[in-house]
């Protein structure tokens, strides 16, 4: 079925800001009192979940936010991240296909628009941003609620297994990415919906195509 309503992740499924977060982490590391991550082991903690890396990091519970809060304005101060290969496509196929689209990040809208662009930003209807406390479930209920839409109708996509775990939590059906922060291994692990390995299978799983063959054979028969 096509949802009605699409909610999307932004880092790590529609923006490849992968290198920056590890660079960002690490040159927090003084301030905060944690050992910077090498490489490998940043690769390595791809397959696990969010309270590993945070005891990998050494963080204190109280440090959580504060540290969100500082990689925020951190990357309000950098370039934008580059959007993976064929957002832009996606995007469009997506409001021609007639799905509403939703943001839902933990990144700040202002940082989502910049990299997104007036064109791409255009095409979303909805905006779910900022670190929250309560996480991104919360989020996943508040634009449902303003949108109107049940979340039997809907469908999220994001690239790590709290995304995952938080769309479950409101009843939603969710996809995974395998090109952003987690493994596709540790994705597999935590069940989702679908796993997507590039971005052109989306519209394709979302029936976008069945709609345009439909349409298609509706021109022909009349």
């Amino acid at each position: 079925m096509t949802p009605r309503l699409l909610l999307l992740d932004f880092d790590g499924t529609l923006a490849d800001s992968r290198g920056w977060a590890l660079m960002a982490v690490n040159a927090a590391a003084p301030r905060f009192g944690y050992a910077p991550l090498s490489a490998a082991s940043a690769e390595a903690l791809r397959g696990e979940g969010t309270t590993a890396i945070l005891r990998a990091l050494g963080l204190r519970p109280w440090q959580v936010p504060r540290l969100a809060a500082h990689l925020r304005d951190a990357a309000s101060a950098a370039p934008p991240p580059a959007l993976f290969p064929g957002v832009s496509e996606l995007l469009a196929a997506l409001q021609t296909g007639g799905i509403r689209l939703a943001l839902v990040t933990s990144n700040s809208e202002a940082n989502a628009r910049r990299a997104l662009g007036p064109r791409n930003a255009a095409r979303i209807t909805d905006w779910a941003c900022d670190a929250a406390l309560l996480g991104k479930a919360r989020k996943f209920r508040t634009v449902l609620r303003a949108a109107g839409i049940a979340p039997a109708e809907a469908f999220a996509i994001g690239d790590e297994t709290r995304d995952i775990a938080a769309a479950r939590s409101v009843g939603l059906r969710i996809g995974a990415v395998t090109w952003g922060y987690a493994t596709a291994e540790a994705l597999a692990a935590a069940a989702p919906d679908a796993i997507f390995h590039d971005m052109a299978a989306i519209p394709a799983f979302l029936g976008l195509q069945l709609m345009r063959a439909a349409a298609s054979g509706e021109t022909q028969a009349s």
